[in-house]
């Protein structure tokens, strides 16, 4: 029987072709997502994966999300943590609501969709719970404390869980991207991105494959030694 994956902010970027990635591996992958309602569908017209709109920040909307996912595609094998939002500040201008929309989707989701799935995780002996962070919650950021907070975050909420499931068939891992070719990414000026490539060893942005294969990886059946780790996909920019 196919294993049922889901994949939070799964309709756009990163997250869409982790969505795919999965979906085109045999997965039965339900892809959530907030605010784009056509991106969304445009998004399951083009892949045939099912999207579902919930905010992954609400722990009550995760309850409901998750029970429809459930009834519909079956009880849920692999998480992927990815939704993200950035709302860039230097901290002493920053708003209290800038830190904690950043907070709310971005570390407040890990917790939410982690913590409703991990029990019929550890009843079956297995799971596989993968959230993305990002080099800036490695190396920091300027512009960037509440995202920087939020992801390094979930590198420390990997190794706990990771700990408390590994004897339960669950491993818990996280990836840390660098600089992706991504829509936000290409929305940044010429001359700034030639910067940031020219910083980069391999000397090229990383793709959005570059994410989902590796998600693929650690979602395997296979992958059971692998857990607790945060895998660097960033071109040797940052090393750990």
């Amino acid at each position: 029987m196919a294993r049922v994956a889901v994949v939070t902010g799964g309709t756009r970027g990163i997250g869409a072709a982790i969505s795919e990635k999965l979906h085109q591996a045999g997965y039965k992958v339900a892809a959530t997502y907030h605010g784009n309602d056509k991106a969304a569908a445009d998004f399951t017209a083009r892949t045939g994966v099912a999207h579902y709109k919930f905010d992954v920040g609400d722990y009550a909307a995760c309850q409901s999300g998750l029970a429809q996912i459930t009834t519909e595609l079956g009880a849920v094998d692999v998480l992927v943590n990815n939704a993200g939002i950035t709302r860039d500040a230097f901290l002493h201008k920053m708003t209290q609501e800038q830190w904690n929309d950043v907070i709310h989707t971005n570390l407040n989701s890990v917790f939410n969709m982690s913590r409703l799935v991990i029990e019929g995780m550890r009843d079956r002996k297995f799971g596989r719970i993968i959230s993305i962070s990002s080099i800036n919650g490695q190396a920091g950021q300027v512009g960037q404390t509440n995202y920087a907070a939020a992801k390094a975050a979930i590198i420390g909420f990997t190794k706990a869980l990771a700990l408390e499931s590994a004897a339960k068939g669950v491993t818990v891992n996280a990836i840390a991207p660098g600089y992706i070719d991504t829509e936000m990414v290409r929305a940044v000026p010429p001359e700034v991105l030639e910067k940031i490539v020219a910083k980069i060893p391999v000397r090229h942005l990383g793709t959005v494959d570059d994410i989902a294969r590796t998600v693929l990886f650690l979602a395997a059946d296979e992958a059971t030694f692998t857990t607790g780790a945060t895998f660097s996909v960033n071109g040797g920019q940052y090393l750990a």
